[in-house]
């Protein structure tokens, strides 16, 4: 299965040795080689990476951790192909527009039987590519749509929450559907199952959580000019597997986060 990858962070930073360490797991024997994708908000615009290559021999890793846009938001991972052959159009994250906002959206698992079991999409929200992940996202956005909101803006916080956590319900039925999922302001996590390396079982933990305290962002490179936006820094790291020797958090199976500047700002369980 694939790999996720993300950070939330109240002051812009850039992903470096958490991403080199995600992109070695590309290597070896592993299966996800089949390409990887990342996303840097910046602003209410999204900086996008992806590739079909692995992601540990692809040149534009290495150059995106020295190099890579400072960002307080930023979601990618590493493709294991389960549905759709190798192509950009099939690669993650997936982004769309709604309501003059950048949505981005990937997925570790395998929904094989969303194409068929899926009532369609309004229209407004169709895949470009035969992934499930991107099927997902549309349907997704859909009920994301129909949620009460001004022009411009975002609906209230709880309402996307339900919704994201509706659809995770629907999703996870049909296989493991662990994904991430933001709007430029909330970065929403649900944590499912995925495929143990050591037991070759289906079972949770799929998602981790590291907390990093302020000054202590081993995995970050800070762009901050001043020491008191150093001690004001906070930033969450998940991830589908832990990337350092620093002690991740599982998530519970069914766990659903919103995540705000490096803080969970509401949480539920299905």
């Amino acid at each position: 299965m694939c790999e996720l990858l993300a950070m939330s962070c109240r002051h812009p930073a850039r992903l470096t040795s958490s991403l080199t360490a995600l992109a070695a797991h590309a290597g070896g024997e592993s299966r996800n080689r089949d390409g990887w994708g990342l996303a840097f908000y910046q602003g209410y615009d999204v900086a996008l990476y992806r590739d079909t290559t692995p992601a540990n021999t692809c040149p534009l890793v290495p150059w995106l951790e020295a190099n890579g846009p400072a960002t307080t938001l930023s979601l990618g991972y590493i493709r294991h192909a389960t549905q759709g052959i190798l192509t950009l159009a099939n690669t993650g994250p997936f982004l769309r527009e709604l309501n003059g906002r950048m949505h981005v959206f990937t997925h570790n698992g395998n929904l094989k039987p969303l194409a068929t079991s899926s009532p369609g999409t309004s229209g407004l929200f169709q895949p470009v590519g035969e992934s499930d992940s991107e099927l997902a996202f549309c349907l997704l956005l859909d009920q994301i749509r129909k949620l009460a909101h001004a022009r411009g803006a975002l609906p209230t916080l709880q309402a996307r929450l339900d919704t994201v956590a509706e659809v995770a319900l629907a999703l996870r039925v049909l296989g493991p559907a662990s994904f991430l999922y933001a709007d430029g302001d909330v970065l929403f996590a649900h944590a499912d199952r995925r495929r143990q390396p050591l037991t070759g079982q289906v079972t949770a933990p799929a998602l981790y959580r590291l907390d990093c305290p302020a000054g202590k962002e081993a995995l970050l490179v800070r762009d901050s000019e001043s020491a008191e936006m150093i001690t004001a820094q906070r930033v969450i790291l998940l991830a589908s597997v832990p990337l350092t020797q620093e002690v991740w958090a599982p998530l519970q199976e069914g766990e659903v986060l919103a995540i705000r500047e490096g803080e969970v700002v509401a949480s539920l369980q299905l």
